[in-house]
């Protein structure tokens, strides 16, 4: 189930830190998830220095570990690790976004269902809720192809026929489809039904007009889409090869430190440094690790962990809403009537409560709200030339557009003037 904690960072105004609440939760935590890790880590850490320390006793077997010591810890910068982590978590998290966004929902489809098929008869009610069930029998169906926690609930077709989703005599023709086809998806079968019953409702004069029809199907059809793109994201995942080199670097930067960090003595008498926390060391495991954990956590955000999303709660809520709209809501709206603000031409501001009295005054401000011009400055200018050395005049008209005009010259003044150029060069000559 999804970790909710919008109510503690509600409003951020008061105290020295909404987040700082949330650093005592345990339930979809980062300790949580870091812990066992971390604590691996200084198993790991400090097993190698009392090694060290009492397993090694030859001067130059300690001298040789000293320098390998030396090595690994100028070597880890060597992994942009950083860098890997940031864009790796990146592509995790917007493709966790975009599967979260590809979730279909039934809402449209029963409003539409609602508002086509009329009547309060037995045939016009049944074909209504048979198309609801289809359809969240279709949302069902793909989710026991990509989450361990509704194939762990609805394991078989058996078992979706006694939740109620599904007849025996559905259950048999999946069957027999599935004899068929085995290396195919069904998911795609309860809307294909669908779209059958609508087309033999419009046959049956219960669907009017075409429109109705096609804007059912196009509904369903986008139902059917979304569902498949479900089943894709759990086909097409991260290519394996950058998940293994950003796991490699993770676990290879750490080994390095290790080896690298040890608080190591030329000498052999054992101090007090040499038991010293590696405070620093378990920061940046926490940090760097945690990121890689949290990549690991959305990366199917269909499984068990603490923050993936909630489906089970998705599939009985489609169902118990889909019903109501199609059956229990059908042709049924409140009476009509004059609203409180019917003989006021100008409707109030409404009412608050003393507790948001203090919001009363908020409004929208411009940006623009302080600048004010000089009263001389305010006059409109409707001709105004400008000209610049390449020869041409800008006219502001009336409309404010600006158009440009060459200059006017005089062709024979123009002529004249090359005349008596031409004649001087020549008396030159």
């Amino acid at each position: 189930m999804t970790v909710i904690y919008s109510r503690e960072v509600s409003t951020s105004s008061r105290g020295i830190g909404k987040f700082l609440k949330l650093l005592f939760r345990w339930r979809g935590s980062i300790y949580k998830i870091v812990w066992f890790n971390l604590f691996l880590y200084l198993v790991v850490y400090y097993g190698l220095k009392l090694l060290f320390m009492y397993g090694v006793t030859d001067l130059t077997q300690r001298n040789t570990i000293i320098k390998l010591s030396t090595y690994f810890s100028k070597s880890e910068d060597v992994i942009p690790l950083s860098f890997v982590l940031g864009f790796f978590v990146n592509v995790v998290y917007t493709r966790w976004w975009s599967q979260f966004c590809t979730i279909p929902e039934p809402d449209g489809i029963a409003l539409q269902v609602s508002a086509t098929v009329i009547g309060n008869e037995d045939m016009p009610r049944m074909i209504r809720r048979t198309i609801m069930r289809y359809v969240v029998l279709s949302f069902t169906m793909t989710l026991t192809m990509i989450s361990p926690r509704i194939k762990k609930r609805f394991p078989t077709y058996e078992h979706l026929v006694e939740a109620g989703l599904l007849t025996d005599d559905e259950k048999k023709l999946i069957e027999e489809f599935q004899d068929c086809q085995p290396k195919y998806a069904m998911y795609w079968l309860p809307i294909s039904w669908a779209v059958n019953l609508a087309v033999e409702a419009k046959s049956e004069k219960l669907i009017e007009g075409e429109i109705g029809l096609e804007d059912l199907v196009g509904q369903l059809n986008k139902f059917r889409e979304k569902c498949k793109m479900l089943t894709y994201y759990d086909w097409v995942c991260i290519p394996l090869v950058y998940t293994q080199l950003v796991t490699f670097a993770v676990y290879l930067y750490f080994l390095f430190t290790i080896i690298g960090e040890q608080f190591i003595e030329e000498s052999s008498n054992i101090n007090s440094r040499s038991f010293m926390f590696p405070f620093m060391n378990c920061l940046k495991f926490f940090f760097y690790m945690g990121w890689l954990k949290v990549a690991e956590s959305m990366i199917n955000p269909f499984g068990e962990d603490d923050d993936d999303f909630d489906i089970n709660w998705m599939i009985d809520r489609n169902l118990q809403v889909g019903y109501w709209i199609v059956d229990k809501n059908q042709n049924k709206c409140p009476r009509v009537t004059k609203d409180y603000h019917w003989d006021k031409p100008i409707v109030s501001q409404l009412p608050f409560t003393k507790e948001t009295a203090k919001y009363k005054c908020d409004h929208p401000v411009s940006s623009t709200r302080h600048i004010e011009l000089e009263k001389t400055r305010k006059k409109h200018i409707f001709n105004c030339c400008e000209s610049d050395e390449t020869g041409v005049e800008g006219t502001y008209g009336i409309l404010g557009k600006m158009q440009l005009i060459p200059k006017r010259h005089n062709s024979k003044a123009s002529l004249n003037k090359v005349t008596i150029d031409s004649t001087k060069n020549e008396d030159e000559d």
